[in-house]
């Protein structure tokens, strides 16, 4: 939404949230980049980016090694400050490494992250291989499977076999900043101490023979000496500490008018990664930027902190609304990620393309690296190195620390309407009854900021909404339903309930000097609830309970908005760094208020239904583990081409850690968009996993049918399109729940040895089958889609046409294209029957297109439940089938084990089946589950071989065979 774009004096600021409150302003045309920070402006970024690579200043005291079933803890000394850090390492299951490295003595604890992991991940036993001198060889399972530990420079190194997977601090870039007492509080004199206790360290082990091990821990000829900046820290006792100067921005901060006190002192971290072998990395969302990330010499790193940034820059790597710290890197024999679970504000670099300084070569050429580099200014070293080697066990491994996507309720993947803001109840029944005389199927209508009583959430405006559940119920009525804005900013305001209850119990965040933090947004005046306290996000699930949230019912759901937090007139739009939850500091939680606010949101809608009901909520804000809670979407972007091209890149961005359920506002919420790009966007959309049309205040009303018959025609055929496609969607999403794996991927993630797909982002997959490329450019009389698989075969869902894989094919196209391509060897189940909503398709039959590969075989499934609640987890009562075709046969049989599942009951049978790439057949008969024979109509086109198998009239639910003769 929409906010007021600079940091203003009080009296100005409150005179310029009035007109925004009461008028609205002016749409701002750009980002303004001077109300965000560069990585120059700031401290902690500025001063650890200014340590160059070269030989670490950190060496392992191998002696003080313990080896435990779970863990392996050895110490870390640095050699110019003789401070210690406590390095750990655990080998989790899964084929994931686990670094975690603090202060082994802090003076007061450091912030590590809560409620991301879904449980303690479960180790596996770690054994030392070899140890000398020199350094330890450790296995990670596996005959091959080797992690190095050198001690002197200390670095960290994954092998299989002869070759290194990744390496870890070969730059030299480890960095930990100490937590310490300031020096106008402590005697400035630090006392000479006795020599090194490094010198009295003893060797430990034998000498090794292995080859590789000597090479790996020699010094490297070709790193360039280290030029440290010294870094005020704090010594080990009986150690001898060099003298160190403070840097501005270590105890205090200023940007723009606002003061960051920093009580505790600087206490950034940095750690080095080097992939050798490796060119293309991806992730690290959210930027509006290509899908493969950009090398970052010469300019700002990536950064990873969650800011309200208004219509913002494409190809930037600015911060936007949501932060995931995971990383892939992806070669043609090997994907790997990197999870740096830390939630304080951070910053990645990326050095992309270089001859390798830890990689070997092997005659042929130099090889290729890509180093990565992670600041963030509090917190520990947390990492999980997650080793593939294929990008399906990538998806698994971090699924198996942060959970999977949420299983969504089947009509929050139909389509949404919004705008900022529907007026009253009768422009929403106005707009309801608008799709249905149009013929245009919907499920959500939405309602802004404006529905609420004075921007109170949980309440109505009584003038223009005085009767909620009569407008509820006429869209339940209809099998529709509705979401409403709930923000977590609260209007100060003692009449108000939900504000004095939270200031009652002391739920609201903390300014630094212990009072209620109280910032300006939408309501004026608002407190902030600290979402971190388990007892906070308790109360607030409490007030989605139906005797509690005035108006609502089962089918009202919930848009958490402004939840970065958006703060008007904080630093960068959010809060201040020194604001306390409990006994943290804002600046260690940050990226995390977001997803607690999603967190508790959704717990409020299941504890309402009694734990019966599915939720659906929307947030803006994000990071590692919201996907468990609900969907999110790209912003406040504009009405412009380059916008509706970048919603495919930020959205498979998100898919690649764990986030699937993404979309665009389509249209563009800033500015006018015109029919042609309206179009697009619709026609884009509906092949985006979340399909929400939304719209800023002041721009004119763009419901679907009011751009003429021709445009609302075309607008209608893309959203039936996804109706159509609904199953596909709703099986997608159940595999994504299951496994992991993204419902809307990039080509590479199919295909991970075509090098073609590599930096591919105009086009994409959903699940292994749908192929979708569509068309984001002005005026466009045709486009290039790259069709991958060698030996394999595409048809467009269209016109049936068939093409061979691993080419370049130009399609023309028209404003009524949407290049969408099945892939052979597949079978996809639709529902043809459009109807005004999802639920009034449930019963409706389903047409399989059965898409053959070149030897004549396909194979696909289909999934049905009831499509709300959780009963197929509680009772297992879901239909789960396996269809495949070989040898001139369709059946459809069980996908679980027998026994596993309670039957399901479905009035939906099989109405037609259409095979692509089929031969004409003399007859073809039905078997059902009972053994009973039956003959099929059919149809064959010998033009473009496909053979249509009409009313087969057979249970979805039962098992049955078809045989062509």
């Amino acid at each position: 939404s929409y906010h007021v774009s600079a940091v203003l004096p009080r009296q100005q600021m409150y005179l310029q949230l009035t007109l925004v409150l009461s008028i609205s302003l002016g749409i701002i045309q750009a980002v303004d980049r001077s109300n965000f920070k560069t990585c120059e402006q700031s401290a902690f970024c500025s001063r650890q980016r200014a340590l160059r690579p070269g030989q670490s200043s950190y060496r392992a005291l191998l002696d003080t090694l313990e080896l435990s079933d779970s863990r392996l803890t050895l110490q870390l000394l640095n050699n110019n400050n003789k401070v210690r850090l406590l390095l750990e390492l655990y080998r989790l299951q899964g084929n994931i490494t686990r670094v975690k490295i603090n202060e082994l003595k802090p003076i007061k604890p450091r912030y590590e992250v809560p409620d991301v992991l879904i449980t303690d991940p479960p180790t596996e036993p770690m054994s030392v291989v070899a140890q000398d001198e020199r350094g330890v060889v450790l296995s990670l399972g596996g005959v091959d499977r080797r992690l190095y530990v050198n001690a002197q420079p200390f670095r960290l190194d994954i092998m299989e076999g002869p070759k290194l997977v990744l390496s870890i601090n070969s730059r030299g870039l480890l960095a930990f900043e100490q937590l310490r007492m300031r020096k106008d509080t402590i005697s400035h004199k630090i006392t000479s101490t006795v020599g090194s206790m490094w010198d009295k360290i003893k060797n430990l082990g034998v000498a090794l023979p292995s080859k590789a091990f000597i090479i790996l821990f020699s010094p490297s000829p070709i790193l360039p000496t280290l030029h440290l900046t010294p870094l005020t820290l704090q010594a080990s006792e009986g150690e001898e500490q060099e003298m160190e100067v403070d840097q501005p921005g270590m105890w205090e901060e200023t940007f723009k008018s606002h003061v960051d006190s920093k009580p505790n002192g600087p206490s950034s971290i940095s750690l080095d990664f080097s992939l050798p072998g490796v060119e293309h990395v991806y992730g690290i969302p959210e930027h509006a930027d290509s899908l493969r990330l950009k090398n970052t010499d010469g300019g700002d790193p990536y950064r990873l902190y969650n800011l309200d940034v208004f219509q913002y820059e494409l190809f930037n790597p600015m911060a936007l609304y949501g932060a995931v710290p995971v990383l892939l890197s992806h070669n043609t024999h090997r994907t790997t990620g990197l999870f740096w679970l830390n939630a304080a504000e951070t910053w990645v670099d990326i050095s992309s393309g270089q001859v390798g300084l830890c990689g070997r070569t092997d005659g042929s050429g130099e090889v290729p690296q890509t180093d990565v580099r992670w600041i963030s200014e509090s917190g520990i070293i947390d990492v999980f190195i997650m080793l593939g080697p294929r990008p399906a066990d990538v998806f698994s491994q971090y699924a198996s620390l942060t959970g999977t996507q949420a299983f969504p309720p089947l009509s929050s993947l139909a389509y949404h309407q919004s705008r900022w803001n529907y007026n009253d109840q009768e422009d929403v029944a106005a707009v309801d009854r608008g799709f249905d005389e149009h013929d245009i199927p919907y499920d959500f209508i939405w309602l802004d900021i404006e529905h609420t009583d004075g921007k109170r959430y949980f309440t109505w405006d009584k003038n223009n909404f005085p009767q909620p559940k009569d407008m509820l119920q006429g869209l339940m009525d209809k099998r529709r339903k509705m979401v409403t804005i709930v923000d977590p900013h609260i209007k100060v305001d003692s009449s108000y309930k939900i504000h004095s209850e939270i200031r009652s119990r002391g739920y609201y965040v903390k300014n630094k000097d212990g009072g209620d933090y109280e910032g300006w947004c939408w309501p004026g005046n608002a407190g902030y609830p600290d979402f971190t306290n388990p007892e906070m996000r308790t109360w607030w699930a409490s007030m989605f309970a139906y005797d509690q949230y005035e108006g609502s019912m089962e089918n009202l759901y919930t848009w958490n908005d402004m939840n970065e937090p958006s703060v008007f007139n904080g630093p960068e739009v959010t809060m201040l760094k020194d604001a306390l939850h409990g006994p943290w500091e804002h600046r260690d939680v940050h990226n995390l208020y977001g997803l607690y606010v999603q967190m508790a949101t959704a717990e409020g809608q299941i504890r309402r239904s009694g734990g019966l009901e599915r939720p659906f909520v929307l947030s803006r804000s994000f990071f590692a583990g919201s996907q468990r809670y609900g969907a999110v979407w790209t912003g406040d972007n504009s009405a412009e081409w380059g916008h509706l091209k970048m919603s495919i890149p930020m959205c498979l961005s998100l898919g690649l850690v764990g986030i699937s359920f993404c979309g665009a506002d389509v249209g563009g919420f800033f500015k006018t968009p015109g029919t042609e790009l309206l179009v697009r966007w619709y026609q884009a959309g509906a092949y985006q996993p979340f399909f929400r049309a939304h719209a800023h205040l002041d721009t004119p009303r763009r419901e679907p049918w009011l751009f003429g018959p021709d445009n609302t025609a075309l607008i209608r055929e893309a959203v039936r399109q996804r109706y159509a496609l609904l199953p596909y969607w709703y099986l997608q999403f159940y595999q994504a729940h299951r496994t992991g794996q993204p419902v809307m991927r990039p080509l590479w993630v199919e295909y991970p040895e075509d090098v073609t797909t590599f930096t591919i982002d105009d086009g994409y997959l959903i699940g292994r089958d749908l192929l979708v490329h569509p068309v984001t450019d002005e005026g466009s009389r045709g486009v290039t889609v790259y069709l991958p698989g060698n030996g394999e075969v595409w048809y467009d869902v269209h016109t049936f046409q068939r093409h061979d894989g691993a080419l370049h094919l130009h399609i023309p196209v028209t404003m009524s294209t949407i290049p969408v391509f099945q892939r052979g060897g597949s079978i996809i189940c639709r529902k043809n029957r459009i109807r005004r909503s999802s639920s009034c398709m449930e019963n409706d039959p389903f047409t399989l297109y059965v898409a053959l590969d070149p030897q004549g075989n396909a194979e696909g499934e289909l999934y049905v439940d009831d499509g709300h609640t959780f009963k197929h987890e509680t009772d297992r009562q879901f239909i789960h089938r396996r269809l495949r075709f070989t040898s001139n046969t369709l059946s459809s049989r069980s996908a679980p084990p027998p026994g596993n599942t309670i039957p399901f009951p479905t009035a939906s049978w099989v109405e037609k089946v259409v095979i692509l790439g089929a031969q004409e057949p003399k007859a073809v008969t039905l078997t059902s589950s009972g053994g009973g024979e039956s003959s099929v109509e059919f149809e064959f086109d010998p033009v473009t071989l496909v053979l249509t198998l009409r009313k087969p009239d057979v249970n979805a639910g039962v098992d049955w065979t078809l045989q062509l003769q």
